[in-house]
């Protein structure tokens, strides 16, 4: 070896030394916060603020120099950071002064990744037998009525089942756990519950709605042909309606005459807009029947339906009694604000319904009122997962404005109860509400699992734990959902905080996260999240739109099964509810089997590839 490359080595080992002497005083300055944690997680308290710390520094150029030696670039320490260096300082010292005395060993490393695995089985249940990444699902309403739906899902891959306190109710919350254990009973499999608070909802508020009509059409070709009629139903639907797409329903001041109406039968009526409409029926029920249509038609309440001939007795409707019946109360349709760039939105306290006529300067209701004191002009708002988004031009007495920034070129339409998102703003909010702390009393009797929202400082995660009880909770675990920009830079002291209790987890909330940190940075901040959880041995769901197009529409896009691949690297991962929910849970159950031969965590694995193999037989 030449001076020179001894020289460069000598230079390595120093600045290896320097950063364990920062490491080992930023453990001195937590040591009180170290000291906190549980006694199971001081171990991985440590290596936390050992990582933090390292973090904290720039070793680009420090590992690209020791790479080209063939020593460990520290890329991998997260989960044994102090002894990673000071294996690296040993066998950089044997390099400098191969002569010297030293230690016959490298240090010892500890295993971070079994403290891990220790983590995650405590939290999210034993691995899988045929993959290591776990599966969680959220529950659909419909899960608190339909027992075959939830055994479905148990025998498809399900492995942990999430509740929104968002949404339903404890009744309805109540039916869903209990489907779930008559699922675990009948398989034979364990499934864990996890409920979410759904802390502080800052949401838009009503928009004036528009007129009660009933808009029901066919489906026609590109040259106008019918290639299904329109349908709906008449009355009240039967149990015992054929499986499909839900069709729209019309109430009748007399749900018996649509009963007694005749397969076949004719029914005339004039439209909303005075167009002769005809629809045919085409099954019956007691109160009710399903009819089709070739042309687009307009029901308003009132509208008169009369029956013309009854193909079976060739009768006419009146012959029977009653020819005629009128539509009953319909729903008014949904009305929105159409926005455009340049436009000026005022947020406001009131909740009055939102004009949705209104062109260019448009007002809407805030649902959390306490969080318009805390914007600031310049800051940025996103409305509805980020398909709007503004800027904030004055704040004043209970109201904001914003000017549009981000649309579509002919505009987007904001509905209401759209989420809002403040990326920039300071909110004082606490992340658990009044209703966060009713529900809690459900959730510590129903789950295994409560999932913190909208989580931003280490005194939210003190504000839960003081509302639970050590002896009384110590079965209900913690999870964090990370969806705040502000979240993600606190994370270490989030993590510190959480240690107190006995088994934790984090969520990537990818949702809000995108819409707070930017579309363009997720993939990076997502990663870091890992990273720094794998630092504290702590078990990460990765969440939000896995496999979405696939649980909507039935068929998955190219991208998000690339997605769904990259999910293996944490400990479990997260679908949301859909129609091809259970096509979803078997994909995805696929794609983690296979990732697990592949990757772990950061690390490539190198098994055989039977592809390449010369003789072509792929055996």
């Amino acid at each position: 070896m030449s001076d020179a490359e001894i020289e460069e080595l000598r230079a390595l080992l120093e600045e290896v030394i320097r950063l364990r002497r920062n490491i080992k005083h930023a453990e001195t300055l937590s040591a009180g916060r170290i000291g906190s944690v549980r006694p199971r997680h001081r171990e991985s308290a440590l290596n936390l603020v050992h990582y933090t710390e390292l973090r904290r520094h720039d070793i680009r150029d420090l590992q690209s120099r020791l790479s080209t030696y063939g020593l460990s670039s520290l890329g991998r320490a997260e989960s044994h950071v102090l002894a990673s260096i000071e294996a690296l300082i040993w066998i950089l010292t044997r390099l400098v002064t191969p002569d010297g005395e030293h230690t016959a060993t490298p240090p010892g490393f500890p295993d971070g990744g079994e403290l891990l695995a220790r983590n995650a089985a405590n939290l999210l249940g034993p691995k899988p037998e045929d993959r290591s990444t776990r599966i969680m699902v959220t529950l659909p309403g419909e899960a608190a009525t339909d027992a075959p739906l939830v055994r479905g899902m148990l025998e498809r891959g399900m492995d942990l089942a999430r509740i929104n306190c968002a949404h339903d109710g404890p009744e309805a919350w109540r039916h869903m756990v209990e489907h779930i254990r008559s699922a675990e009973e009948a398989t034979g499999k364990r499934c864990l519950i996890a409920m979410d608070l759904a802390g502080p909802k800052l949401r838009t508020g009503p928009v004036s709605p528009g007129p009660r009509v009933l808009r029901v059409k066919p489906l026609r070709s590109n040259t106008g042909t019918v290639q299904e009629p329109g349908r709906v139903w008449l009355g009240t639907v039967p149990e015992t309606a054929p499986p499909g797409p839900a069709l729209p329903v019309i109430p009748l001041d007399d749900n018996a005459w649509a009963g007694s109406r005749r397969r076949g039968q004719k029914i005339r009526l004039d439209d909303a807009r005075g167009a002769r409409r005809t629809l045919v029926v085409e099954q019956t029920s007691p109160d009710g029947c399903l009819v089709a249509l070739d042309k687009t038609t307009y029901f308003t309440p009132g509208t008169r339906l009369t029956a013309v001939l009854d193909p079976v007795t060739g009768k006419k409707g009146h012959d029977q009694g009653h020819s005629s019946v009128k539509v009953g109360e319909l729903p008014a349709v949904e009305e929105s604000l159409l926005l455009h760039r340049g436009d000026s939105l005022v947020l406001s306290s009131s909740l009055a319904p939102a004009d949705s006529t209104s062109v260019g300067k448009h007002r809407i209701g805030c649902t959390l009122a306490s969080v318009l004191a805390d914007a600031r002009t310049g800051e940025r708002i996103w409305f509805d997962d980020g398909k709007i988004g503004g800027v904030i031009t004055a704040v004043g007495p209970g109201e904001i404005t914003a000017r549009i920034t981000s649309a579509a070129p002919r505009g987007t339409r904001l509905r209401a109860e759209k989420g809002i998102n403040l990326p920039d703003s300071q909110l004082s909010v606490s992340a658990l509400t009044e209703q966060d702390v009713a529900d809690l009393e459900h959730v510590r009797e129903l789950a295994d699992i409560a999932s913190m929202s909208f989580v931003r400082s280490a005194t939210d995660v003190q504000e839960l734990l003081a509302h639970l009880d050590p002896g009384r909770d110590r079965n209900l675990d913690i999870l964090l959902k990370i969806e705040t920009v502000t979240a993600f830079e606190a994370l270490p002291d989030l993590l510190l905080e959480l240690m107190k209790w006995a088994d934790v987890g984090v969520m990537i909330a990818r949702g809000d996260l995108a819409v707070e940190a930017g579309f363009e940075r997720l993939a990076e901040v997502q990663e870091e999240i890992l990273w720094v959880c794998e630092a504290a041995h702590v078990p990460v769901i990765w969440a939000t739109q896995v496999l979405d197009t696939l649980t909507r529409t039935g068929m998955p896009s190219r991208a998000e099964v690339t997605d769904a691949a990259m999910a293996q690297r944490a400990e479990c991962v997260m679908l949301n509810k859909g129609p091809f929910i259970n096509e979803a849970i078997s994909m995805l159950a696929d794609i983690l089997g296979r990732m697990q031969d592949h990757a772990r965590k950061k690390s490539s694995l190198l098994r055989r590839l039977h592809a390449w193999d010369h003789d072509g037989t792929g055996a």
